[in-house]
């Protein structure tokens, strides 16, 4: 449809019925929670797509996703108005501490040749440049080792943000200065308060859209370090241990996973054995 000519109302509301059928879907799809209390959010949100597809309310909205298949075309758009994707580079640092004092050194004496690294809900990218800085500035004090990163998120819009390597100033303002030196470059035009990822790290980093809710994931060679921190908040108990057992299958023996410091494994059966907070090795 197109979106020409067409005024969406501000005082046009989502319904309770409305709600709870995309609350559903989104659930089933992503495995995200909706609760009411997240409808004025949802709402808000929405409203970007109203204009984008041309409907002119949110019933007509809704009966296009669920009368009409629209859902076939504008699942992943959905996706991308609903997800939360806040990040900070060298966010809660003590696992990168962890990363450089203890685990790249152990993989290190184990002659591991390269290491296989995964950020599974890369946002906008943060976690994984902050993961290339910290890799490469061991590699090169470290001879002889050489490592990967595979990116993914469930969010289209985030990867192509988290592609680009393009930052606001401020949010370098937690990275160390001689990192910031290395791997991130200032715009030329002083005006633009812009920084981008140098594109030697740029290189180092492999993005792919990826649900966390699919049966299993496509990641190739099991990795060595995985990363999956402050999205396991927006699951129930279930999707949890479906999320946290697949990404298991997805790490060697001997490798680490990390979570959020928000976030637990506590009453789940799983094949790890936690050696530091929220720091597991698999066993």
């Amino acid at each position: 449809m197109s979106n020409a000519a067409v005024r969406i109302s501000p005082d046009d509301r989502l319904s309770e019925k409305n709600f709870k059928r995309l609350a559903d879907f989104i659930f089933s799809y992503s495995g995200i929670k909706m609760p009411p209390s997240k409808a004025t959010m949802l709402e808000g949100r929405l409203r970007r797509r109203l204009r984008a597809t041309g409907y002119p309310n949110f019933d007509a909205y809704c009966d296009y996703l669920f009368k009409y298949d629209g859902l076939e075309s504008e699942t992943v758009h959905l996706i991308d108005v609903v997800t939360t994707n806040k990040t900070d580079f060298f966010r809660e640092p003590n696992h990168f501490d962890f990363l450089t004092e203890r685990v790249l050194p152990e993989f290190t004496q184990r002659g591991v040749g390269k290491l296989r690294v995964w950020s599974s809900a890369c946002s906008i990218g943060a976690e994984p440049y902050t993961l290339a800085m910290v890799l490469e500035d061991y590699r090169q004090k470290q001879r002889g080792m050489d490592y990967g990163i595979l990116a993914s998120d469930l969010s289209t819009d985030v990867l192509q943000r988290a592609r680009k390597g393009i930052y606001t100033s401020d949010m370098m303002v937690p990275v160390p200065q001689e990192l910031r030196k290395r791997y991130v470059m200032s715009a030329i035009d002083p005006e633009r308060d812009e920084v981008r990822i140098t594109p030697a790290l740029r290189a180092r980093v492999g993005f792919m859209r990826l649900n966390l809710m699919d049966a299993s994931y496509r990641v190739g060679e099991p990795m060595h370090v995985i990363f999956c921190r402050n999205v396991l908040i927006y699951f129930d108990k279930k999707t949890q241990l479906h999320v946290l057992t697949q990404l298991c299958e997805c790490l060697q023996p001997g490798g680490y996973l990390f979570i959020g410091h928000s976030e637990t494994i506590a009453g789940m059966t799983l094949p790890v054995r936690q050696i530091a907070n929220t720091i597991f090795i698999r066993e």
